[in-house]
């Protein structure tokens, strides 16, 4: 990796607009979508990371800035467990929850999964969710379709609802482990 300060960069793009909605958003906050491709091609320049990293870092922030149909383009080429990964996000945020399915089976057991696993557990712990944690954390392994489950059954919720502020923080951590492991693989 050439440049470190690129890396910590990338990381500072997962704040604005603060964490996603389970939805399709938008939501107020997000980059634009020409401020933040301008803003991608220097960082990921900097960054030094190789092609297909650089191709899903862009699709996750795309993502996390609303830009679902644009994050889309990319992800539905990347035909490998990360690409499905970042595909099976999208669905579940549009909401296509059937389809969000089909792409997490694809995936099956991807790397990042135990680090969100421990992520999600520690959150968990600290806000009270210890029943989801028993279901979306079985024998120690994420499980991304009951995270699917859970937020289809919080589609509806009123946003101050525990839950859904719960899978929000949830779905947040989801995508600081995917560009954790993104950069560093």
């Amino acid at each position: 990796m050439q440049d470190k300060g690129g890396l910590r960069e990338l990381r500072k793009l997962l704040v604005p607009g603060g964490l996603p909605e389970l939805g399709p958003g938008p939501r107020d906050g997000v980059m634009p979508f020409d401020r933040l491709n301008e803003t991608l091609d220097e960082l990921l320049g900097q960054a030094g990371l190789p092609a297909g990293s650089r191709d899903l870092v862009r699709g996750l922030m795309l993502l996390w800035h609303d830009h679902l149909d644009e994050a889309h383009l990319i992800v539905q080429c990347i035909e490998n467990t990360d690409g499905s990964f970042i595909h099976g996000i999208l669905h579940r945020r549009e909401p296509d929850y059937g389809n969000a399915a089909y792409w997490f089976r694809r995936v099956r057991d991807h790397a990042a999964f135990a680090k969100l696993a421990a992520r999600v557990e520690e959150l968990s712990n600290a806000d009270g969710g210890r029943a989801l944690k028993s279901k979306l954390i079985a024998d120690g392994q994420w499980d991304p379709l009951a995270f699917i489950t859970l937020c289809e059954h919080s589609a509806g919720k009123p946003a101050n609802d525990p839950q859904v502020n719960l899978a929000r923080k949830i779905q947040g951590l989801e995508s600081e482990v995917l560009l954790e492991y993104f950069i560093n693989s």
